[in-house]
């Protein structure tokens, strides 16, 4: 059985390597691609339909799964289409803030919807064994975040850093808005014993490095993700893709529901 699968932003970085791993999958067919107004050439493939309007897409294909990397406000949007039209939608989308997250948990009770600002079974790992680490370390080890990305990147810090520093505060039993800091410049002062940084490096064409410090007593601990490719996180996106087509709405999914 195959899944019919659609491309928000296919010819952007993420979208054409979605667009390549799919065709090369004998369980998923390509049966639509959406990119912006004047956009719409350059992606040959029978059977699939490429538009600027993803609304009038949609009724040609019901049931299949979409998959957006796009931008926080064109993903609310997708998911509200989606939702009407009773497509499944798989968002890899970083920097949506607590409102559009809030958001697409509402749409998420008319039609399956899954989000994960990191598609990685790496990153995934990390959000489970981090806390271990926090808990086993004790209070004595002061933790922070630093994330490189390429220099197009849009948002920071980046939704993967975010997500790890939240596990982190929460296995202390902190507020991670309490306790953020995600710029530090000038005459600071001594750094608060209940504050976590995020901090970001942006250049070249780095796909994605996230790097967790402990700090403690006489020694230091670091943990570094790297992502190597894009092809990490699209094929993280198809799998969920397969997966949610055999879901039901009512939730929004996560990584730590398909895993």
């Amino acid at each position: 059985m195959t899944t019919d699968i659609v491309i928000l932003g296919a010819k952007g970085r993420m979208g054409k390597t979605l667009v390549n791993l799919t065709l090369a999958d004998a369980e998923l067919n390509l049966v639509g691609a959406c990119e912006r107004e004047g956009n719409t050439g350059g992606i040959e493939h029978e059977g699939c339909i490429m538009t600027d309007c993803l609304e009038e897409l949609l009724p040609q294909v019901p049931g299949a799964v979409i998959i957006d990397f796009t931008a926080p406000e064109a993903s609310l949007a997708m998911a509200q289409i989606a939702a009407k039209n009773g497509n499944p939608a798989v968002i890899g989308t970083t920097g949506l803030n607590s409102t559009q997250q809030a958001d697409l948990e509402v749409f998420a009770r008319e039609v399956p919807l899954f989000w994960a600002p990191n598609m990685s079974v790496g990153v995934n790992t990390l959000l489970k064994i981090l806390p271990m680490l926090v808990k086993a370390l004790g209070p004595d080890y002061d933790m922070e975040m630093v994330e490189t990305h390429h220099k197009m990147k849009k948002d920071s810090p980046s939704g993967t850093a975010l997500k790890l520093a939240q596990c982190m505060a929460e296995a202390r039993g902190w507020e991670y808005d309490d306790v953020k800091k995600h710029c530090r410049d000038g005459i600071i002062g001594e750094r608060p014993k209940n504050e976590i940084g995020v901090q970001t490096l942006r250049g070249g064409d780095v796909v994605g490095d996230h790097t967790a410090f402990f700090f403690g007593p006489g020694e230091r601990i670091e943990i570094t993700h790297r992502a190597h490719s894009r092809e990490t996180f699209a094929s993280g996106a198809l799998r969920a893709a397969k997966w949610l087509a055999k879901q039901k709405n009512g939730k929004l999914y996560s990584m730590a529901d398909m895993v």
